[in-house]
């Protein structure tokens, strides 16, 4: 068991050493992208399945809460949270439109639409990224592997270099809080 709770460690390190070496810049241009929304009078929208829709509502708390200054609220929303929306969508026309329909509603011109998925194959983050660039809303793909689909559409792509669920996931939430950080600190 050891063993293994060391390989485990040692891999999470490892993606993430990749990222410190190979994914800088796209960590700056996603922060750049988020401040200038900010600034705008925009808000950022997140949205994901699973694990990535715990870290969309996650880092859309740091953001509406506080990360690690005391600072005023900065506009965000995840789209993963309300049940009787995603009930309904889901229900009366189809799960792979539960983000887009929201962006539809929601999304407003400076708005910043980031759509986390670990394989990028997720049907309803790949719309609701279409429906937010057919509204002219920036868009971020957070994903894994090869990036799928959602890392082609997105206007900035970040693919953790890991085919590894957990290691992506990890990853993920350590890249949104570096943003977090840079974003509070570029605000307050």
């Amino acid at each position: 068991m050891r063993d293994k709770i060391k390989d485990i460690l040692l891999q999470s390190i490892q993606v993430k050493e990749e990222i410190l070496h190979t994914k800088i810049d796209q960590i700056m241009e996603i922060t750049e992208l988020m401040v200038d929304s900010l600034k705008k009078g925009g808000k950022v929208i997140f949205f994901g399945n699973g694990g990535s829709a715990s870290d969309s509502q996650h880092l859309a708390a740091e953001l509406v809460g506080r990360f690690q200054k005391e600072r005023a609220a900065l506009r965000a929303i995840s789209l993963t949270t309300n049940t009787s929306i995603l009930t309904a969508l889901a229900n009366d026309y189809s799960y792979d439109i539960v983000f887009s329909r929201q962006i539809e509603a929601l999304g407003r011109k400076n708005d910043l639409a980031i759509g986390i998925s670990t394989s990028g194959k997720a049907k309803n983050v790949a719309a609701a990224i279409k429906q937010a660039k057919k509204m002219g809303i920036k868009t971020v793909a957070l994903t894994g592997g090869d990036g799928g689909e959602i890392a082609k559409l997105a206007d900035v792509s970040l693919l953790v270099p890991s085919t590894v669920t957990a290691r992506i996931q990890e990853a993920h939430i350590a890249i949104g809080h570096a943003i977090c950080e840079l974003v509070e600190e570029a605000l307050s």
